[in-house]
């Protein structure tokens, strides 16, 4: 019998991203934005989180999020290069092909919209993070 291997703990950048996901979800659900899953895996991709936007008119939103500490390396929008679209393509594929979330949840018949959302820590520090959102990058 195989012993148990308990789940390696999450990075503190894992950690980071996880609490920027809270805080977008919890953003659009204030907007009246319906949240279907989080992090989603539709084959190989992990979707961030999949929302209903009321409108109108009404429409399935796959929500990429990206939070950076720093801009050392350029803004978080510069991650979201044509290789990531088209992984994030491919995986909104996969899911529209399934019909349904993997928890059995039923994507409603609505147009589909692939939306980034960017946070960054506030400035000055105390404030209100720095948030961005992109509708329909691709």
């Amino acid at each position: 019998m195989a012993a148990h291997v308990p789940p390696s703990p999450r990075t503190l950048a894992q950690r980071a991203g996880d609490a920027a996901e809270d805080d977008v979800a919890a953003r659009l659900s204030a907007r009246g934005w319906r949240l279907l899953g989080r992090h989603v895996r539709a084959g190989r991709s992990e979707l961030d989180l999949v929302a209903v936007d009321p409108g109108p008119p009404r429409i399935l939103v796959i929500v990429e999020v990206r939070w950076r500490r720093r801009r050392d390396f350029g803004l978080p929008e510069e991650t979201v290069d044509h290789r990531k679209l088209a992984h994030l393509r491919a995986g909104v594929g996969r899911l529209l092909e399934a019909g349904r979330l993997p928890d059995g949840t039923v994507l409603p018949d609505l147009p589909i919209r692939l939306d980034l959302v960017v946070l960054e820590p506030p400035t000055p520090a105390g404030g209100p993070a720095r948030v961005r959102h992109h509708r329909a990058i691709g």
